[in-house]
C-alpha cells in the first residue's frame, strides 16, 4: 500500500523528486496572499503528525490494551516481553516500528518494580528501533503515592519515576487519575491526565441516584476536589470524613463527618482501593453516623492483600472500578457480585486517537 503524502513538496525532496510548481499570488495592497498548488487537497482527510498509529503492550495488562487496538480498529503490536533465569527483562520487536507514532499501555499496578522495568525496557527498545514518537500510556501510575516529603529523609518516588520515564526516551505520557495533580509538574515531556468522573458519572445517572436521598462521600481532606466534582456533576451534596494518618501509613483515625449522612445512601468516592483499610473503615464509621447504603467508587482497584477479604466482609453493598489495573479472578470471586467494572478503554482510545491526529484532548472533556 502506497503510503499518502501529507505534504506534496517535502515527500518530493525526500524522495528526490521535482517538487510540485507553487506560486503566490499578491492583491493590489499586497496583505492578500494566497497560496495555490496544483496538488492541494483541500478536502483531504486529516493525517497524524507522525507515521503511522500503532499500539503495543507491556505484561501488565494486555486484556486492557487489546480492547484499545480494538476501538481504534488497529491490530495490537507483536513483542516478545520474558525474563531470563536470572530475572532480567528482555524485549523483542516482532517489527519495525521505524518512523510510526507508537502508543505503548503498561499500567505501573504491582508488582510495580517489575512492570515499572519492562515499561522502561520496552520504551528503550521502541526508541531503539527508530519509533517517530512514543507515547507512554499508564492508566495506573505506580509510586504516585510518594509525591512529597511529608517527613525527613524521604523520597519523592513518584518525581523519579516520571524522569526514569523521559530518560528512557518517552515523548510523552498519558495517565488517568494521578494520586496528586502535581505530578503532572514532575515530567519535563507533555503530560495528559485524564479524569475517570464522567465515566462515574454515567455510570450512577443510568441508576438514577436520587438527590434527596445520596450524597458523595470523601474519606479523607485530601480527596475533597474529587468528591465534590463527582457530587457537582451528579447533582449532590458532599460530606467530608476528618481522618487522619500515623507517621508510618499503617493506622489512620476517623474523627467527625462534615456533612449530613444520617438516614441517606452514601457514595465513597476515592482515587483507589489499596488495601481497603480506609475504605472499610469509612464505611463502618459512615455506618455508625447513619448512613444507609454504602457505594464505593473508585478508578484504581489496586486490590493488595488483604483487600477482597476485607470488603468481602465490609457492609459496602457495591464497589465500582475501572479497569486500569487487572483484577485476577481469585479476587472478583472473592469480592463477588458487589464488584463492578467499568472499561477506560472507549476513553484511552479516543484520547489516543487525538493525540495521533494532533487535536485537543481538553475538548473531550468541554475544557
Amino acid at each position: 500500500m502506497t503510503k499518502k503524502r501529507t505534504d506534496p513538496v517535502a515527500f518530493a525532496l525526500a524522495n528526490g523528486e521535482q517538487p510540485p510548481h507553487v506560486s503566490f499570488n499578491l492583491g493590489e495592497n499586497g496583505s492578500d496572499m494566497k497560496l495555490s498548488a496544483e496538488t492541494a487537497q483541500r478536502s483531504a482527510p486529516r493525517f497524524g503528525l507522525y507515521g503511522d498509529l500503532a499500539i503495543y503492550s507491556g505484561s501488565a495488562h494486555r486484556e486492557l490494551a487489546q480492547k484499545v487496538a480494538d476501538h481504534l480498529g488497529v491490530t495490537l503490536g507483536g513483542a516478545d516481553v520474558f525474563q531470563f533465569p536470572n530475572s532480567n527483562t528482555f524485549v523483542r520487536l516482532h517489527e519495525s516500528v521505524r518512523g510510526k507514532d507508537v502508543f505503548l499501555i503498561q499500567p505501573t499496578s504491582p508488582p510495580t518494580n517489575d512492570n515499572l522495568m519492562e515499561l522502561l525496557i520496552f520504551i528503550d527498545t521502541l526508541r531503539r528501533d527508530s519509533a517517530g514518537r512514543i507515547t507512554a500510556v499508564l492508566p495506573y501510575y505506580g509510586y504516585g503515592r510518594t509525591d512529597k516529603k511529608d517527613q525527613p529523609r524521604v523520597p519523592i518516588s513518584a518525581r523519579l519515576a516520571a524522569d526514569l520515564i523521559a530518560t528512557a526516551g518517552a515523548d510523552r505520557f498519558l495517565t488517568i487519575d494521578l494520586h496528586a495533580g502535581q505530578i503532572q509538574g514532575f515530567f519535563s515531556i507533555p503530560t495528559d491526565e485524564l479524569p475517570a468522573r464522567q465515566l462515574f458519572v454515567e455510570y450512577f445517572k443510568q441508576r438514577q441516584v436520587c438527590p434527596e436521598d445520596t450524597v458523595v462521600v470523601s474519606p479523607d481532606i485530601g480527596g475533597v476536589r474529587r468528591a465534590r466534582d463527582l457530587a457537582q456533576r451528579l447533582g449532590l451534596p458532599l460530606a467530608i470524613i476528618e481522618k487522619r494518618r500515623s507517621q508510618d501509613g499503617k493506622e489512620t483515625t476517623m474523627y467527625t463527618v462534615i456533612g449530613n449522612v444520617k438516614g441517606k445512601n452514601v457514595i465513597i468516592a476515592d482515587d483507589e482501593i489499596d488495601t481497603a483499610g480506609t475504605l472499610t473503615d469509612a464505611a463502618r464509621f459512615l455506618r455508625q453516623a447513619g448512613a444507609e447504603q454504602l457505594i464505593a467508587a473508585a478508578t484504581h482497584a489496586v486490590f493488595s492483600k488483604p483487600a477482597a477479604r476485607r470488603l468481602s466482609n465490609s457492609d459496602i453493598s457495591q464497589v465500582v472500578v475501572t479497569d486500569t489495573v487487572p483484577v485476577s479472578a481469585k479476587k472478583r470471586e472473592r469480592i463477588g457480585d458487589r464488584l463492578q467494572v467499568i472499561s477506560v478503554a472507549p476513553l484511552l482510545g479516543d484520547v489516543i486517537r487525538r493525540i495521533h491526529d494532533g487535536r485537543s484532548v481538553g475538548e473531550l472533556f468541554n475544557e
